[in-house]
């Protein structure tokens, strides 16, 4: 084996049977730190190939703080630790870790979670090096192809787009004044539906005229090095007249990431990729686009050339069909509706995860759909076609669940009259859904874990285990990190189920879509009821649009259901919403100031901060009491500029 391991732990008991684990079992262990400075020194000299680090260190800097060295330097490591805070967890998940061990532990699940940390980061390196020569490949391809200037760029955009997300992206705007220069953008509008937006279009949507835009394009800088702008740098670039502030405005954007292409004439051509949301982009797409910077250029040089020569006619090819993108489709979503911002990032994680075996973590709040994502998931995957077996834990009876997972033997327990097949039994080759995993209880998770690391199974009542093949999709309604912090989830299971975590949006998180999910429940139900309902008066779309949904898409789906039912012509005049919130809404309606629904939410969340003295994690933080996860309640905070001045 010969790995070097350097274990970081500063209790010598531990710390020595660490050692001796390791030892027997064939790893090379380089040296034992008992706190961060040491633990530097020593990796500069030893170089090991992965670190056992304990979060909790004697001195000023903690495990968390060499987590985030050693994430920087690509070394993997495995954190150590018993049940830790909500607030401790959030951090120690942000360094991307390789594993968490909770003590005390097993020498077997020390060794299983070692060879998964190992295993992980070998194929890591190995999967991102592949796909990134998959892409340099494609970009080349498709700048060598031929095809119009507009639509080899919508080709190469949404080549880029599976490696860097965006909701708008623009190209060349930087030298807009430059009349040969092919400045190109495109609006994400859909799945897979793109509106081009080129200078003649972005003057027409913004109402200005090219002599006011040359203004912002002079007052957009950029520096020569790719970065990313967001938060206060963002808030300071839209401070003044710019593309930046233009692009907020009309397209609602919170963030972006430039990539500059120094071609070879001197002139620079750059790219942007701009989000709704603050906190997509990471110092990873810096990385890659970095290394992709030769090849980039040599496909915008290679396009410049062919469509300057096709414009003065020394070559006559063949127009290329323009690039079908712009559809309603969305293969493996039909049974989602939506096309909101929030939601497209959910099919983005979605797409991205499928084909892959890693284990999914759906998150979000009763009703946002988690189980058809979770069929999504399967059903785009390589077992699609394969059994797909769906578990309730919450609906499973505690005496009961062991065996309804991993089945028994005749005889094996009083009533077990015949042998049952478990559930991951029945999964076996194909997926299972564990819906409500924050419903298990504590000593089934440790069994759980084991069957999630060891990939085997021992039924009740049997004298061997057996091997399986599973992919395990969960998802919960609960913040698990308040229930790890609170001792009802095992910090490993939580890490080891977290590793592709997908957070779905509340409805009123994407109210743009209630009309869309209200009239495919109209149609829905119309067939059941033998109804002619055409849709939604304007007061009760309003109204509607106006509520906060605590039961989500489920809930819409009950009230559409009762107004057809009720409904005595053609049209639903009037829906069934909690009186409460009627009050609210009228209240609202009869008010000439009205206030959006953003400005409304920041209200709130300043009220819930203030009577919690400011605090979001832990118990009784404003996190708890809205009942979001932290990381959520963090990305709301900044995207609706709250900060502790507001506070105040």
């Amino acid at each position: 084996m010969n790995k070097k391991v350097l274990i970081v732990e500063d209790q010598f008991v531990e710390a020595n049977d660490l050692q001796l684990m390791l030892r027997k079992a064939g790893y090379n262990v380089c040296g034992i730190a008992r706190s961060v400075p040491i633990a530097q020194e020593m990796i500069k000299k030893k170089k090991p190939d992965i670190v056992l680090l304990d979060i909790f260190l004697k001195g000023k800097l903690t495990g968390i703080d060499l987590g985030k060295q050693l994430s920087e330097e690509t070394i993997p490591f495995v954190y150590l630790s018993a049940n830790s805070n909500e607030e401790v967890l959030h951090a120690a998940k942000t360094t991307q870790p390789y594993g968490f061990l909770v003590k005390p532990f097993r020498e077997k699940d020390l060794l299983i979670t070692m060879g998964i940390a190992d295993y992980r980061h070998e194929h890591s390196e190995e999967a991102n090096t592949r796909k990134e020569t998959i892409l340099k490949d494609k970009l080349l391809t498709i700048a060598n192809s031929a095809g119009s200037w507009e639509n080899k760029m919508l080709t190469l955009c949404t080549t880029l787009k599976l490696h860097i997300s965006f909701d708008y992206i623009t190209a060349g705007f930087n030298t807009i004044h430059d009349t040969s220069n092919r400045a190109i953008s495109f609006l994400r509008i859909g799945y897979e539906e793109y509106q081009k937006i080129g200078t003649p279009e972005l003057l027409k949507i913004s109402g200005l005229k090219i002599n006011e835009l040359f203004p912002l394009v002079r007052n957009t800088t950029y520096d020569n090095m790719p970065a990313i702008v967001a938060d206060k740098l963002f808030e300071q670039k839209c401070s003044e007249p710019s593309l930046t502030k233009l692009f907020s405005e009309i397209f609602q954007i919170r963030s972006f990431i430039y990539f500059p292409l120094h071609l070879s004439n001197g002139d620079n051509f750059i790219f942007c990729f701009y989000c709704k949301r603050p906190d997509t982009y990471k110092t990873g797409h810096i990385g890659l686009m970095n290394r992709l910077q030769k090849t980039m250029v040599n496909a915008i040089e290679s396009m410049l050339s062919l469509t300057h020569k096709n414009s003065t006619g020394e070559i006559n090819s063949t127009e290329a069909p323009p690039v079908d993108r712009n559809t309603h489709e969305m293969p493996g979503f039909e049974s989602i509706i939506g096309k909101s911002p929030l939601l497209l990032n959910v099919f983005d994680l979605v797409t991205h995860v499928a084909y892959s075996d890693t284990s999914v973590l759906i998150l979000g709040e009763s009703g946002t759909g988690k189980e058809r994502i979770a069929d999504c998931i399967h059903n785009l995957s390589t077992r699609k076609g394969k059994a797909f077996v769906k578990v309730n834990c919450a609906a499973l009876p505690t005496t009961l669940i062991e065996s309804e997972l991993f089945g028994h033997e005749k005889g094996s327990f009083t009533g077990a009259t015949d042998k049952r097949i478990g559930k991951f039994s029945q999964a076996n080759g194909g997926t299972i859904f564990l819906d409500e995993i924050g419903e298990m209880p504590v000593d089934l998770q440790v069994k759980l874990l084991r069957v999630l690391q060891e990939k085997e199974i021992e039924p009740i009542g049997g004298k061997s285990t057996i091997k399986i093949n599973v992919r395990v999709i969960a998802a919960t309604n609960r913040n698990l990190e308040k229930e790890v912090a609170e001792g009802r989830f095992r910090l490993d299971l939580y890490y080891r189920l977290n590793v592709f975590p997908i957070e779905l949006p509340s409805l009123r998180e994407r109210t743009e879509d209630i009309p869309a999910l209200a009239n495919h429940f109209i149609n829905y139900y119309n067939r059941k009821a033998g109804k002619k309902i055409a849709g939604l008066s304007d007061k009760v779309l309003k109204n509607m649009t106006a509520y906060s949904w605590p039961g989500n898409i489920r809930e819409l789906e009950n009230l559409i259901e009762r107004g057809v039912l009720l409904a005595k012509g053609t049209i639903i005049e009037d829906i069934s919403i909690p009186i409460s919130q009627k009050k609210e809404i009228s209240m609202v309606m009869q008010d000439p100031h009205i206030k959006t629904i953003l400005e409304n939410e920041r209200d709130y969340i300043i009220t819930i901060l203030k009577k919690c003295a400011g605090r979001i994690w832990g118990a009784g933080g404003a996190a708890e009491v809205l009942n979001v996860p932290p990381t959520t309640l963090k990305s709301k905070m900044k995207k609706l500029g709250i900060h502790k001045e507001s506070m105040e």
